[in-house]
């Protein structure tokens, strides 16, 4: 018995298989993890991962983004908010990614605009930010990050550059309700949107709703386990997460990463609606 539970280990047992063997089987787990998404993006228009299903489609390293998530404790007040709250940090900082080479280039800080037909609160004007700190966006795991959902994309959109925008997002419940999206349900005037969960801590609500563009289907649900994360085809749904509340008077916060990838260039003043 003992003799047959040695064979079973050494056939089954992944340490048994010569090195080559092993990645070769990696790469098809991450292969096939990374078609499963583009499956669903091309159906439905979004695909909802937690934070292991995200790990293989997008061969994160989910310990060197853990290194990187004290930055979000560091994040300054967002002083463009017209609804008068001051429930929401941010910084940004935007890239360029090239599929066919795989270079991934920070950019001079520029602003963040949009217009108002894609944001009806926020829109129409130049919103200047701090930019993300340099530590993390040299960090080998962010970088790996924007670089695989960059190559993700292209297989649903063919580009030869995708313009990159980084969004570190704390919303906190200051005042008693801090809102993700306090524009509504919206579309962002990109190509693709993933929105990620970093951390949550103390909080209720925060609900995420994904409804298609052309119709009344859609979902709900609400993202717990920090690296989960919601893509999406831009053109095809609109989003909005609902407020958060404190569960107790220590108060909460929820950090998440918004990224989003355009082709054409950044979204500016001068550029029309999509």
């Amino acid at each position: 018995m003992a003799r047959g539970r040695r064979r079973r280990r050494g056939h089954f047992g992944l340490c048994a298989l010569p090195p080559f063997a092993v990645l070769i089987w990696y790469k098809r787990l991450m292969n096939a993890a990374r078609a499963q998404v583009v499956a669903e993006l091309s159906a439905s228009g979004y695909a909802q991962l937690g934070p292991q299903a995200a790990r293989a489609a997008l061969e994160l390293d989910l310990t060197g983004l853990a290194g990187v998530r004290d930055s979000w404790e560091r994040l300054p007040r967002d002083t463009y908010l017209r609804d008068g709250g001051k429930y929401r940090a941010r910084r940004h900082s935007c890239f360029t990614y090239a599929p066919a080479t795989g270079l991934l280039q920070g950019l001079p800080q520029r602003a963040h605009w949009q217009p108002t037909a894609y944001n009806a609160l926020h829109g129409g004007m130049e919103r200047w930010f701090e930019p993300i700190e340099p530590a993390v966006a040299d960090a080998a795991a962010w970088r790996q990050l924007l670089s695989s959902a960059g190559a993700l994309f292209a297989q649903l959109k063919p580009v030869a550059c995708w313009y990159v925008e980084a969004h570190q997002f704390r919303i906190d419940t200051t005042g008693g309700i801090g809102r993700p999206t306090p524009e509504g349900a919206h579309r962002d005037g990109v190509d693709f949107v993933i929105v990620m969960l970093v951390a949550r801590r103390a909080v209720r609500g925060g609900e995420t709703r994904v409804f298609q563009a052309a119709g009344s289907a859609g979902v709900r649900f609400t993202m717990e386990e920090p690296w989960s994360m919601l893509l999406m085809d831009d053109a095809r749904v609109v989003h909005e997460t609902t407020p958060i509340q404190a569960c107790d008077a220590g108060g909460g916060e929820r950090d998440t990463l918004v990224l989003t990838y355009r082709a054409g260039g950044f979204q500016q003043p001068q550029a029309q609606p999509r």
